[in-house]
C-alpha cells in the first residue's frame, strides 16, 4: 500500500482551520489508514493509505476527506469546470498502440516547491497502483504556456520525431529515448511490440509527451508556472477518466480553476467530466450488511460525513459519487462508508461466549518433522502452484487421465484445473531452474485435490547424471523407518517411472504413495537432460494412527 508524506502546515492550510496534531493522527485511521510516523523537526506525517482509495494519495485529497468527515464541509464537493477552446485531436493511428486519451486545463495554478513535490508524489502514487507502472495508465503534467493548442494525439514511427527528453539537453528520437533515457529502458516494455509510438504534439509540431515514456523539456513545471495541461493515457477509458479526476481536483484545492477541453476523434468527448455518478441504496440492505437500526437520514448523515451527496425518500437513498471516487462499483462499497461514517468503534462489540485455545493439527506436526528429514537428506523445501492444468498433470506424465476439478474462468491455458499430484509441479520448477548446478534435490509438501476431497501429499525429485533407483529407495526406507510405520514394497506399473525400476509402498493392504526412476519420455516433456528419480506420498495415509507417536 501507497505511504503518502504531507506537512502538517500544507494539511491545515487546505482546511482552513486549525486542528491540533493529535486529533488529525486519531481520525485519519479511522477512514481508512495506517499511522506510520511524524518527524516533529519537518513536521512531516506519514500515512499508508489502503490501494482502494486513490483520491487520498496526495495532501490535497487528504484535506478535501477531513473537512467532511470532520463535519466542516458535509457532502458533496463541488468543482467549477470552466470551457475552454483547447482541442485535442485524436488520430485513429494510435487505436491499436495507446487507445484512450483524456485531458483537461488547470489555470491560476499558485506554483511552490511544496506544490510540485506534491504533484510529483500523486502522479508518481498513481502510476504504481492505477497505472500499473505505467502499463495501464500514464500521466503528463505540462506548462501550457510554452505550446500552443490545438494538440494532436497520433502514432508514429520510432525515428520519425526527435525532442529533448525530460532532464536531458539533446535531441532523441524515440527509438533512442528507449535505449539511451532511463526512463525509457525503464518503461520500454510497455511499447515492446509495437511497430509505431505514442505522442502528442502542438500546432507548430512540438512535442509536448512521448507517453508513457517521458515528457518533453518544454513544457517543465517550474515554480514560474501558471496554467497547467494535463494528458493522462492508458488502456482503460474509465481508469485515464478517474485519473484525471484526482490529479485536476488535486490541483484545484490550492483555488485554480478547471477548464475542460474538447477530444476530437472517432467521437467528439468533453474532458474532464467531474459529474458524479447516481447509485440507489435501500435502508434495509445496509442496516442488514452492518447489523443496525439506522433510518435514511442517519444513513444520509453517515454518507455525508464520507463526502458523498444524498437525498433520502422514504426507505431508498439517492447518492451522488463524487468522480474522485473510482473505488465505488456496486451498493456494497457505500454501505462499507456507512460504516466507516458511523464509526467502527461505535458498533460496540460482544464478548465470546466460550474461550478456545488454538493448537497446530497433528498432521501439520508431522509435516514439520518430515520437512526436518528432508532437509537433513539435502533436499530444499519449494512451494508451487496449487493450480496445474490436465496436460502437465496427465498427458506429461505419461499417466492416464484423471478426474480434477476444472477452473471455470482459467486465466491462461496452464492454470486450468486443480493439481492432482505433485511431482508434475516439482518436474515443472526443475524445468525453470535447468541454468542451476547439479544435483538439484527439491521436495514439497503440500495439498492435492483429489476428487472433490482435499489431500496432503509429500513429494521429492532428484536430478543428476547418476540419479537411480537405489538413491531414492534409500530415501523412502529411511523416511518410514524414521516415522516407524512397517511396510511392503510391490512392484509398480505407472507410465510415469522406467518399467522395472519402480515400487508401490503399501502399509497392510493400503498403497499409500510410489517412488522410482522418472520415464525417459517424461524427463523429454519436461525439456530435463538428466536422470531424476521421484517419490509421492499421501501424508496422511502415510502417517495414519501414528501421528501421536512420531510427535
Amino acid at each position: 500500500m501507497p505511504v503518502i508524506n504531507f506537512k502538517y502546515d500544507d494539511l491545515i492550510r487546505l482546511i482552513g482551520r486549525e486542528i491540533p496534531l493529535d486529533t488529525i493522527l486519531e481520525k485519519l485511521p479511522m477512514m481508512g489508514a495506517d499511522f506510520h510516523g511524524y518527524d516533529s523537526e519537518t513536521r512531516e506525517i506519514m500515512m499508508e493509505f489502503f490501494p482502494n482509495r486513490p483520491d487520498l494519495y496526495s495532501v490535497e485529497g487528504i484535506a478535501r476527506a477531513l473537512r467532511s468527515f470532520l463535519g466542516f464541509e458535509p457532502g458533496l464537493k463541488k468543482y467549477e469546470v470552466r470551457k475552454s477552446r483547447i482541442v485535442m485531436k485524436v488520430d485513429k493511428s494510435i487505436k491499436e498502440v495507446r487507445p484512450f486519451f483524456v485531458g483537461g486545463v488547470v489555470r491560476n495554478v499558485k506554483m511552490s516547491d511544496e506544490l510540485i513535490r506534491s504533484l510529483m508524489g500523486l502522479q508518481e502514487k498513481l502510476h504504481l497502483t492505477i497505472g500499473r507502472k505505467r502499463a495501464k495508465v500514464s500521466i503528463g503534467i505540462h506548462d501550457l504556456d510554452n505550446v500552443e493548442p490545438p494538440f494532436t494525439y497520433k502514432a508514429v514511427r520510432p525515428d520519425e520525431i526527435s525532442f529533448v527528453p525530460l532532464g536531458k539537453n539533446e535531441m532523441m528520437n524515440l527509438q533512442e529515448i528507449l535505449e539511451k533515457h532511463e526512463k525509457g529502458i525503464e518503461y520500454r516494455y510497455i511499447l515492446e511490440g509495437k511497430e509505431k509510438y505514442p505522442i502528442i504534439l502542438d500546432r507548430r509540431g512540438q512535442v509536448l509527451s512521448f507517453p508513457p515514456i517521458i515528457n518533453g523539456e518544454l513544457t517543465l513545471v517550474t515554480e514560474k508556472t501558471k496554467n497547467i495541461f494535463i494528458d493522462v493515457t492508458g488502456t482503460d477509458f474509465h481508469a485515464i477518466s478517474g485519473t484525471l479526476n484526482i490529479v485536476a481536483t488535486a490541483l484545484a484545492e490550492w483555488g485554480s480553476n478547471i477548464e475542460s477541453i474538447v477530444l476530437e476523434g472517432e467521437e467528439c468527448i468533453v474532458t474532464p467530466d467531474l459529474e458524479p455518478r447516481r447509485m440507489i441504496l435501500h435502508v434495509e440492505d445496509c442496516n442488514k450488511h452492518l447489523g443496525l437500526d439506522l433510518d435514511g437520514k442517519a444513513i444520509a448523515q453517515c454518507l455525508e460525513k464520507m463526502g458523498y451527496g444524498c437525498q433520502c425518500e422514504g426507505n431508498v437513498i439517492e447518492v451522488l459519487v463524487p468522480a474522485t471516487r473510482m473505488d465505488i462499483l456496486h451498493p456494497v462499497d457505500l454501505i462499507e462508508d456507512v460504516a466507516i461514517g458511523y464509526g467502527y468503534e461505535s458498533f460496540g462489540g460482544v464478548l465470546p461466549r466460550c474461550q478456545t485455545i488454538g493448537s497446530e493439527r497433528p498432521v501439520e506436526k508431522a509435516s514439520s518433522l518430515l520437512r526436518d528429514i528432508m532437509i537433513g537428506h539435502g533436499y530444499l523445501e519449494v512451494t508451487t502452484l496449487t493450480l496445474s492444468s490436465p496436460r502437465e498433470q496427465f498427458e506429461k506424465m505419461r499417466i492416464e487421465a484423471g478426474e480434477s476439478v476444472e477452473i471455470l474462468n482459467p486465466i491462461s491455458e496452464d492454470h486450468t484445473c486443480l493439481r492432482t499430484h505433485l511431482l508434475p509441479s516439482l518436474l515443472s520448477l526443475l524445468k525453470k531452474s535447468k541454468h542451476r548446478d547439479l544435483p538439484q534435490r527439491v521436495f514439497e509438501i503440500g495439498d492435492v485435490v483429489i476428487g472433490t476431497k482435499r489431500r496432503k501429499h509429500i513429494a521429492a525429485v532428484s536430478l543428476h547424471a547418476k540419479a537411480g533407483f537405489t538413491e531414492m529407495k534409500s530415501i523412502v526406507e529411511s523416511i518410514l523407518r524414521d516415522c516407524q510405520i512397517e511396510f511392503v514394497l510391490k512392484p509398480a506399473s505407472l507410465g510415469m517411472y522406467v518399467d522395472g525400476r519402480q515400487a508401490f509402498v503399501l502399509r497392510g493392504d493400503e498403497i499409500i504413495g510410489h517412488f522410482g526412476e522418472i520415464h525417459p519420455e517424461v524427463l523429454t516433456n519436461f525439456t530435463l537432460a538428466y536422470p531424476a528419480v521421484a517419490m509421492e506420498f499421501d501424508l496422511e495415509m502415510l502417517l495414519a494412527g501414528k501421528l501421536e507417536r512420531i510427535i
